[in-house]
């Protein structure tokens, strides 16, 4: 993965700052900070994957945000460039893209305190995300076979009908932005129920009743009969995880909400 760095970072002509390694899951991922040939602070990402998984939705994604919405008056860092190299059956591929300064307002997509952030932030926020639906796609972050299984399962009610399906960013939690408001890790974005990703918010909200108060007043969809979709599918996939013992932190909040969408 070093090498391969190194060398995507002489292909896209950028140089690397020294300083942290960042490392994402199971070494699929390094970025390090570096600065482009006229200077301008950036990331250097590599992702790995074998060569025949280097394809679709997650492979593409930052490319396809970038190709879809640029950087969003500023709150998506710029893709500034592609490179694809292939190494004895693995495919790497190493995004430059503009450096984002600000820290990631939680360490973790689950929210452990009160950001207290000011109007302006959510505004920000729900503009952005209104382009992002507001474009035309054909990439699919949230299948009907997914909800036609997952809610029955999971909150015990039949999946709600789909009034809208709009492009979301489709994994919007608080380790993904940051104040001044940039939304990072574009990788699954793609077409969802309307509100996903208001619900998705919420969601990672629940162990601040504050917070989580003034993301429904931020996306007013939800607890409405068109959020309804959006709200059972995230709640689905978040007890899913809790059954495979992730996020179990929220269980207690998760089955309080699960009860309320049954009820509605």
């Amino acid at each position: 993965m070093r090498a391969h760095h190194t060398r995507a970072a002489r292909a896209l002509d950028a140089r690397m700052e020294p300083g942290s390694e960042f490392w994402g899951w199971a070494g699929r991922t390094l970025g390090t900070p570096a600065r482009t040939a006229a200077g301008a602070p950036a990331w250097l990402r590599l992702v790995s994957a074998p060569e025949d998984k280097a394809t679709g939705k997650l492979w593409d994604g930052a490319l396809d945000a970038q190709h879809a919405f640029g950087d969003l008056d500023g709150h998506r860092p710029a893709l500034l460039g592609v490179h694809d190299a292939f190494d004895d059956g693995t495919a790497y591929r190493a995004e430059l893209s503009a450096r984002v300064d600000q820290s990631v307002l939680s360490d973790d997509p689950i929210l452990q305190h009160d950001p207290q952030l000011p109007d302006s932030w959510w505004s920000d926020l729900t503009g952005t995300l209104e382009k992002v639906a507001a474009v035309d796609t054909e990439r699919v972050a949230v299948r009907q076979q997914y909800m036609d299984r997952a809610i029955p399962e999971f909150l015990g009610i039949p999946a709600p009908t789909v009034t809208r399906w709009t492009p979301a960013h489709a994994d919007l939690h608080w380790a993904n932005v940051t104040a001044p408001l940039k939304v990072l890790d574009w990788e699954g974005w793609g077409r969802a129920p309307e509100g996903f990703d208001g619900a998705t918010l919420y969601a990672y909200s629940l162990l601040q009743p504050d917070t989580a108060a003034r993301v429904r007043t931020a996306f007013p969809m939800l607890g409405s009969p068109a959020g309804l979709a959006a709200e059972a599918t995230v709640c689905a996939q978040l007890l899913q995880t809790v059954a495979r013992s992730d996020n179990l932190i929220l269980e207690d909040q998760l089955r309080h909400w699960a009860e309320e969408l049954r009820h509605r």
